[in-house]
């Protein structure tokens, strides 16, 4: 059940003739609980071993995530092949990378920690475990995305199919129908996957899926909400990146739901205000990714304009959190920063 906190009115507006603006804050909405563990990785590796860290790849799908930690001292490379130094700390990112990429790391003597979200370890381990048993595996997830990529990167070429929507399902020619296994990325669409997971049920009966669910719960718990909210707003505002699957999902859910005026926004700059002239109810959520500061710039920039009444809706309470690598468990905590709690 939906529980809707009314929260305040806020304004910077002055006057009356300023209109009034209901705001319905999703939640949970961003960060989760890898997102967190992965920025403090960063975080407490500049504090312990100082600057240069290495990152390879975007350690999180969110651009001021990321420069905030390059202000820190933080150096994002796509391959380890533009590290110059050896004796500086590599950090692998929050999407989780192939098998090869460690041991390129390894042969280089490089001193790397692992910062892939541990919900999606627990895929990497699923796969091998099918693997071991003799499964052919599918894999539901998106062409060229990195966790796809490191996903189908721990196991021989071959081992691993790649489905991305029903129709594929349709064309696949297993060697043995009889031995199969699927996996999802963790930031799928829910109801997409269940649709697919129910095309390959149907064409492979004895298909065997993973004991929990692999599309994890940040996910699940963000599109549950967007999905509470959606019919009763005239538009949605989701904050998240571009090139985030969790965001994009947010972004299709809410239209799914009936609100067909929902974007999806990097920075509250790129609010286009006059979408919003006439309506009366504004949703706002974020993917996993985006940090609460871009929730309360957004907004900061509705205020300018209405008169905001801010609630909450509220369909889930979170309070996962994964431990750190070894190698920093005994490095002081991190100020609050990127990594603030999420409010509302």
């Amino acid at each position: 059940m939906t529980l809707v906190i009314v929260n305040q009115i806020r304004s910077d507006a002055v006057g009356s003739e300023r209109a009034e603006l209901n705001v319905l804050l999703c939640a949970p909405r961003g960060f989760c609980a890898g997102v967190d563990r992965a920025i403090q990785i960063v975080e407490l590796a500049l504090e312990k071993y100082g600057a240069p860290v290495y990152v390879r790849h975007e350690i999180v799908h969110n651009r001021f995530v990321v420069s905030s930690l390059e202000d820190k001292g933080a150096v994002f490379v796509e391959e380890l092949d533009e590290i110059e130094e050896d004796d500086r700390p590599v950090i692998f990112s929050a999407h989780g990378v192939p098998k090869d990429v460690k041991a390129d790391a390894a042969s280089r003597n490089f001193f790397f920690l692992d910062a892939t979200c541990p919900l999606v370890s627990k895929v990497h381990k699923e796969a091998e475990i099918h693997f071991k048993r003799g499964r052919e595996i599918i894999l539901i997830g998106h062409r060229g995305h990195p966790e796809v990529v490191g996903t189908m990167g721990q196991l021989p070429e071959g081992a691993v199919t790649l489905v991305e929507t029903v129709r594929d399902v349709a064309h696949l020619t297993p060697r043995d129908s009889s031995q199969l296994a699927w996996i999802s990325q963790t930031t799928l669409s829910v109801d997409d996957t269940r649709e697919i997971v129910a095309a390959l049920g149907a064409r492979f009966p004895a298909i065997v899926g993973p004991h929990k669910d692999d599309i994890c719960y940040a996910t699940t718990n963000r599109q549950d909400s967007v999905k509470s909210v959606a019919p009763q707003c005239d538009a949605m505002i989701i904050v998240g990146a571009p090139n985030s699957s969790n965001s994009q999902r947010l972004r299709e859910t809410a239209i799914r739901a009936g609100c067909r005026n929902t974007r999806l926004i990097q920075r509250a700059a790129e609010i286009d205000l006059a979408s919003l002239e006439g309506a009366r109810t504004v949703g706002i959520s974020a993917g996993a990714s985006a940090p609460e500061r871009l929730v309360e710039e957004v907004l900061e920039r509705l205020s300018e304009t209405f008169r905001l009444n801010v609630s909450t809706a509220r369909t889930a309470d979170e309070d996962i959190e994964f431990t750190l690598p070894r190698a920093l468990r005994d490095s002081r905590p991190v100020e609050p920063s990127l990594t603030e709690t999420i409010s509302g």
